[in-house]
């Protein structure tokens, strides 16, 4: 199929092309055209009053049990396909061991594991992060000497993103402030769980991809890239996986 000719106008469409792909990257990325964005009409990628967009249809296609949702293409956010998904935790697993995370992320990991799914403000509070963004915080004792604020905000969102990029956590769901009116508005807020929580029929790993190691998982989903484009760089689809 030629990638450039798809135009994303239903959430059934692109949940055909998830499957289809197995991989489906949100925002543009190493393979030019490879991405939600920029298969999706402008005005309706973030949806509008009037109808609802890829933005809005991310918890009803995670809802839907067919593919997995987070940060997993450089930082940024897209689909893997349940079909996908043992070989990809096989291959990133192991480029982003949890014993070699920092305390931090471990710390952020054992809560969620241990409450199944939270909140990103929840899990923020629990794992000891405060809300506010900012690098530094008042200092009581010297005023003139901000105190720095280790644990905030844009810290744990820097780890929760490389917690997804190793697969150890995904996407549950999105929750949305509700008007006056009963409807629900706002950008959603993201529901983190992890993988084991939310698709136990797919461990242990090495059950589903019939006893491949890392690199061999690696490895066929390349292949499998390759194939569907022929006609891009095999390092950008390295670059992407």
């Amino acid at each position: 199929m030629d990638r450039f000719s798809i135009i994303i106008e239903k959430q059934s469409q692109l949940e055909s092309i998830i499957k289809q792909f197995g991989f489906m990257p949100f925002f543009k990325n190493t393979i030019e055209g490879f991405s939600i964005e920029e298969m999706t009409p402008p005005e309706l990628l973030f949806g509008d009053d009037m109808e609802n967009g890829p933005w809005q249809w991310k918890g009803p296609i995670i809802s839907n049990w067919q593919s997995a949702y987070g940060k997993f293409f450089r930082g940024k956010a897209g689909y893997v396909s349940l079909e996908w998904l043992p070989d990809f935790m096989n291959w990133r697993r192991t480029v982003y061991p949890i014993d070699k995370e920092s305390e931090d992320s471990r710390r952020i990991l054992d809560v969620l594991v241990e409450n199944e799914s939270m909140l990103s403000k929840q899990l923020k509070i629990a794992s000891g992060f405060s809300l506010s963004r900012k690098k530094t915080k008042f200092n009581p004792e010297d005023p003139t000497e901000p105190i720095v604020n280790k644990n905030n905000g844009m810290a744990f969102d820097s780890l929760i993103g490389q917690l997804q990029m190793g697969t150890h956590v995904c996407i549950a769901d999105f929750e949305y402030l509700i008007s006056k009116k009963g409807e629900p508005y706002g950008w959603g807020v993201a529901r983190y769980c992890t993988p084991e929580a939310m698709y136990p029929e797919l461990f242990p790993i090495k059950d589903q991809v019939d006893g491949r190691t890392p690199e061999e998982s690696r490895i066929r989903i390349i292949e499998h890239l390759c194939g569907l484009f022929p006609d891009v760089e095999k390092k950008k689809i390295e670059k992407l996986i």
